[in-house]
């Protein structure tokens, strides 16, 4: 009996991240629509108190700064929840990956390698950001309709403008060709995350019982196994492993736990 509420309770865990995620896929889905086809500025959701689209999202989101504390915050706290559950691009990659040609859930070089692509556009967009003073490319369209504000942003858009915007598009819509593109190996956002991660506090992670089956990656989005690169702490893995070797919480806490329970 206990074994079946121990599986029991991550399957409502996944249920739960469906809910979260739809619920700020609502609360901010406009912004990232915002963002990627109507900022005007090249390094979109950073200059959110400037930015002359008065009804933009992130205009009105930006004067709240405890907001804005939601991802440090959050990164210290679990990692790089905000991806696993908060994110609505990566739910939107999520869904996108769910089509996908190739899961690509494998380990080897090259997939240890590409994660490398967040660091690299992490760094374009610092120098934009930080270098250029995140120029302003596009004459900013306060049209509210949905297709007319698209049509004339293109229209009015620079080319450096109209090449990161069908960069992005095109990123994502790669995750068709290999499940959550986009998330694992591009996101300057992710990027910046994983650089932090290891300071969370609480983490789903792997003890010492594991065999190195890796039931985990098979079912896992971001192909990645518990609390290396790219896991998100989404919780998926922890009904998949068959020697109940995944864990959440404090990881020094859980395992000193464990090695107790073993001299015992």
């Amino acid at each position: 009996m206990s074994n079946q509420t121990e599986r029991i309770k991550p399957a409502r865990l996944s249920q739960v991240r469906t809910g979260v995620q739809l619920s700020m896929l609502a609360v901010l889905g406009q912004w990232a629509y915002y963002g990627v086809f109507r900022c005007p500025f090249l390094v979109p959701f950073v200059n959110c108190q400037v930015c002359p689209v008065i009804t933009c999202w992130g205009r009105i989101t930006s004067y709240f700064w405890g907001f804005w504390l939601l991802l440090p915050v959050s990164v210290l706290f679990a990692g790089r929840f905000f991806c696993g559950w908060l994110c609505p691009g990566g739910f939107i990659n999520q869904i996108i990956g769910k089509f996908s040609w190739s899961k690509l859930r494998t380990r080897n070089q090259l997939v240890s390698f590409a994660p490398i692509g967040m660091v690299i556009a992490l760094l374009a967009v610092a120098i934009i950001w930080f270098g250029f003073n995140n120029p302003r490319m596009m004459v900013p369209i306060r049209v509210g309709e949905f297709w007319s504000s698209l049509r004339l942003s293109f229209e009015n858009a620079s080319a450096a403008w109209l090449v990161r915007t069908f960069m992005v598009l095109g990123l994502t819509a790669a995750g068709l060709l290999v499940a959550n593109m986009w998330c694992r190996f591009i996101c300057p956002t992710g990027g910046l995350l994983e650089l932090f991660k290891g300071m969370a506090i609480l983490r789903v992670f792997k003890t010492n019982a594991c065999n190195d089956c890796n039931a985990c990656l098979r079912v896992c989005v971001m192909g990645t196994r518990p609390d290396e690169m790219n896991c998100t702490n989404c919780g998926d893995c922890l009904q998949a492993c068959p020697i109940d070797a995944i864990k959440f919480g404090e990881k020094r806490q859980i395992n000193d736990k464990t090695a107790r329970s073993q001299i015992s």
